[in-house]
């Protein structure tokens, strides 16, 4: 897989600097059972890296001395996780916001027909991947069958009480491009996702993320193979809003790696790009034992694949910044 870090360090995007933490995303491993084009994750059934038992106690510690709400787990598949549950279960007895970034076809994996149950049961926020309500698109960016089996996943969790109003249990839907181009209108594309979605499966849900693909790991490759990558990133460049600035996410989470170092993003983390570092080969590597002493520092380190955030409506990992 090539590498966009060269082609992304020498950049102009403005300086940022962290406000209020709230948010731990906990990256609980690399290891998924789908392995997509647009991953900036590079995750896939191969991948061993999990995270232990102690990082994910030390996460609640953490959570406990720095006032945090909520926690944010992503992966890979977060549920592939061997401590997942124990560790759910543990978070919400302590009274934490828990967010699920689910690939929803893990509900029909054999082996994991116990998540869609567990989640509503701990009341965890489910935020699923569904790159496009055509089976076509969604098939092209994560193989065959994919789409179906998200249809009958969500139509399971649908039957659980997700999305359903009044119900508490929150499942929001995420969207992908499936090219070298920005995301459309998140409104109006969710105005269709719920019209079109209803109407074909019966299926509901709360929210619609419009998130834009990042210039790094597979996606980052997949771009330099096509000699597609300077386009993009003169496509992101040409959109960005310093409108944005003040919303990205980086401003108010931290990204915790499946080893316990600190991060400004989850993008940052699979740059290898330290908490306020300058480059990767920075030797400094916070760690979520830095945070039981202190707050994290300020200063948010920052390269070309940042303006991926701030370009057109912006986007964050709760979808447009608007």
């Amino acid at each position: 897989m090539r590498d966009t870090w060269p082609l992304l360090k020498d950049h102009d995007f403005p300086a940022l600097e962290r406000g209020t933490l709230d948010t731990l995303q906990l990256n609980l491993g690399y290891l998924c059972n789908l392995a997509c084009i647009h991953c900036h994750v590079a995750a896939g059934p191969k991948r061993k890296e999990l995270m232990d038992r102690d990082t994910l106690a030390l996460a609640l510690e953490v959570a406990r001395a720095r006032g945090i709400r909520t926690l944010d787990l992503t992966g890979g598949s977060p549920e592939m996780n061997p401590h997942f549950r124990w560790f759910v279960a543990r978070a919400r007895d302590q009274g934490l916001h828990v967010m699920d970034r689910l690939n929803p076809t893990i509900i029909e994996e054999p082996g994991y027909e116990w998540v869609a149950g567990f989640l509503a049961e701990h009341g965890v926020e489910a935020v699923a991947s569904l790159p496009c309500y055509s089976a076509a698109n969604v098939d092209e960016q994560r193989g065959n069958g994919v789409f179906e089996a998200s249809i009958r996943a969500l139509q399971r969790i649908n039957a659980l009480g997700y999305g359903q109003p009044g119900s508490g249990l929150v499942l929001n839907l995420v969207y992908n491009p499936n090219g070298a181009f920005l995301p459309p209108d998140q409104d109006a594309l969710e105005a269709d996702y719920k019209r079109l979605l209803g109407e074909r499966f019966g299926i509901v849900f709360n929210r619609l993320f419009a998130l834009a693909n990042m210039p790094i790991q597979r996606y980052g490759s997949w771009l330099l193979s096509k000699g597609r990558f300077e386009a993009y990133m003169g496509t992101l460049r040409e959109a960005h809003r310093d409108d944005n600035l003040g919303a990205v996410m980086c401003r108010n989470l931290v990204s915790v790696d499946y080893q316990g170092h600190l991060y400004d993003c989850d993008f940052n983390q699979m740059l290898g790009l330290p908490m306020g570092g300058q480059s990767p080969e920075d030797r400094q590597r916070p760690h979520l034992r830095d945070l039981l002493d202190g707050p994290p520092p300020r200063r948010i380190a920052t390269a070309g694949h940042c303006y991926g955030c701030t370009a057109g409506q912006g986007s964050s990992c709760g979808g447009a910044l608007e």
